[in-house]
């Protein structure tokens, strides 16, 4: 009984252990329910973008990627900035996901879900202007939550 419960105990420390590892170097996969939100947001980003006369943006996996990634390290290091602790701005995490041409990120944070998110966004200039850009075709968008009840989100989008 006593080998049963070391070995248990054990293979708790070590997964543990390898969590706090993969989550220091920043390559964390975050999942949950902050993944997949580009698809269930589709349909209001598309109203949005209608009623302001351009063509909706289709959900993009690769941009849902990068907007996980960055929500992940957000709520990690409980900071809202487009640049990492490692020093990787936007524009050079954009480079090493391999997304080139005209892109653009909108970044937030509070307890609030998805239609508050996109409603923030609407009512403040600079991220408005990205999220109506009519050469704007594609989008991702996710959150990662801090534990705490706060999400952190993350919406990037490109031509």
């Amino acid at each position: 009984m006593r080998k049963t419960t070391a070995k248990f105990i054990l293979g708790a420390l070590t997964a543990s252990l390898a969590a706090f590892l993969l989550a220091s170097c920043g390559t964390v996969h975050e999942t949950g329910p902050g993944a997949g939100v580009s698809a269930s947001a589709a349909s209001t980003v598309a109203e949005l973008r209608r009623e302001n006369g351009v063509v909706p943006l289709k959900a993009d996996a690769t941009l849902e990627k990068a907007a996980l990634q960055q929500a992940g390290y957000m709520a990690r290091s409980g900071e809202m900035d487009h640049t990492t602790r490692l020093g990787r701005d936007f524009v050079s995490r954009m480079k090493k996901g391999k997304i080139h041409g005209l892109r653009a990120e909108n970044i937030a944070h509070g307890a609030f879900g998805t239609s508050k998110v996109l409603d923030v966004w609407m009512h403040s200039p600079p991220h408005r202007k990205n999220m109506l850009d009519a050469r704007i075709k594609r989008f991702g968008l996710a959150y990662v939550s801090d534990g705490n009840g706060r999400r952190y989100w993350a919406m990037v989008m490109a031509d």
